[in-house]
């Protein structure tokens, strides 16, 4: 019995040490994945129908910029004897391809019978990149230019995507005979995909109506989700017509309405140094050309500009990274327009308002706090504050009809106004805005992974 027992123990002893010299076994696990970003619950039902505009095409393409399987370049082929028109961002660190075209705006040929092209990617912005940006928005635009028979002046760029890499030309000149071969002018939704960067839809918009009794339509596209504020935002618009428009009253009308749309949105306070808005007037519609903002023909043609505008500033203000609400702020009764402007937007980016928002808190202090560090002029006792329609603050105090569960059940809803009278004077301004959730700090603490 002794044997068997000795023997018994000598094999678990030979059982123990094997398992102490054998070496660990791995186990292999699969970094988790990054969930696609959801699309923004205050999105459009669909991506709207926009018709052809007689004179332009558009072609989107795979160049892999940042990642493979996107469609990250769009062409747009602008026919000849069209106007066309630019503003930008003004901040002193603006990409090399926003510099390019405000040059080449600037010395634009009175003669434009070439036509024009403009090509954007997404992924990488181009920007802070020094000489060597430049030398991409050269090489692209020069392949271009071949490609579409065009003069290399008549050759618009825009990127957008992270800050300071170098953005690779050889990517984007490998696309552009595949992109030249596909232009077509129904091809606008995938064109305003192809410019998407932490956006969760394409934003398009179109209106029509008649100028100088001829039948005309603008439509256009845009993106922007984040960085978004004015002298615009990482925003990306570009707008056609088949209006017969001249190239100073087009300037003008684009800058003027400009103002109360993408320049009156915010959704973070931070202004990108790519922001571009183009807007391009084929003149295929056959009316007769609208020479200034100020004539009946001029006023029926800005009318529908504004329109399209407008929708397209409030949808990246719908698709702001994490957002859930969509904030219009008035300010009325200021001593100047530009003191409501500052009132507006100070409490359009205060932090403490917009979180207020995302948790449904009628916490009507901080928008008298965010009054009182505007630098505008303002008065306690003249102040008043309503929520939509319900009177929430006057005469320096809460008002005696206002109660927190009136505050609280409107804060509930997905699309809300904040009302602020000043009661010094005439000045007025209207800023859209969205609230501040962990989404945006989820999205921008990964953007560049």
């Amino acid at each position: 019995m002794a044997k068997k027992k000795d023997k018994k123990d000598a094999k678990s002893k030979k059982k123990k040490a094997a398992k102490r010299s054998a070496p660990a076994r791995v186990m292999m696990v699969e970094a988790p994945k990054k969930p696609a970003p959801s699309v923004s619950p205050l999105a459009p039902a669909a991506f709207p129908d926009l018709p052809a505009i007689d004179g332009v095409r558009f072609a989107a393409a795979e160049a892999g910029i940042k990642r493979a399987g996107r469609v990250d370049v769009m062409l747009a082929e602008i026919a000849a004897g069209s106007s066309i028109a630019g503003v930008f961002t003004r901040s002193s660190t603006r990409s090399a391809p926003v510099r390019d075209c405000e040059t080449k705006l600037a010395k634009l040929q009175k003669d434009a019978a070439k036509g024009f092209a403009i090509l954007v990617n997404s992924g990488n912005s181009n920007a802070f990149t020094g000489k060597a940006g430049d030398g991409t928005v050269k090489a692209v635009c020069a392949a271009v230019a071949k490609a579409l028979k065009l003069p290399v002046g008549h050759v618009f760029t825009a990127s957008t995507g992270v800050i300071g890499e170098p953005l690779p030309s050889e990517k984007i000149t490998a696309v552009i005979g595949s992109l030249s071969d596909s232009l077509d002018a129904g091809a606008t939704e995938i064109a305003a995909r192809a410019i998407m960067t932490t956006d969760t839809f394409p934003k398009g918009a179109v209106a029509t109506g008649e100028v100088g009794g001829v039948p005309v339509t603008v439509m256009g596209f845009a993106k922007g989700s984040g960085m978004i504020a004015p002298d615009m935002a990482t925003m990306l618009g570009y707008v056609f017509t088949d209006a017969a428009v001249a190239p100073a009253a087009l300037q003008a009308m684009l800058k003027a309405t400009t103002k109360d749309s993408f320049n009156a949105v915010t959704v973070d306070g931070d202004t990108s140094t790519s922001d571009t808005v183009m807007l391009a007037a084929t003149g295929k519609a056959g009316n007769a050309p609208v020479m200034s903002a100020r004539s009946a023909e001029g006023e029926a043609f800005q009318a529908l500009l504004a329109t399209v505008m407008q929708d397209l500033a409030l949808q990246i203000v719908r698709d702001g990274e994490g957002a859930t609400k969509l904030v219009e702020v008035n300010v009325t009764g200021a001593k100047s327009a530009r003191d409501a402007d500052k009132v507006a937007r100070s409490i359009a980016n205060s932090p403490l308002v917009k979180t207020a928002i995302a948790g449904e808190d009628p916490n009507w202090g901080r928008i008298v706090m965010a009054v009182g560090k505007s630098g505008a002029t303002a008065d306690r006792d003249t102040l008043t504050i309503r929520f939509g329609d319900i009177l929430v603050a006057e005469n320096g105090w809460r008002a005696e009809s206002y109660t927190e569960a009136a505050g609280a059940a409107y804060m509930k809803q997905p699309e809300l106004a904040i009302n602020v009278d000043l009661g010094l004077g005439s000045g007025a301004a209207r800023v859209w805005t969205c609230d501040l959730t962990h989404g945006y700090i989820s999205i921008n603490a990964d953007y560049r992974s």
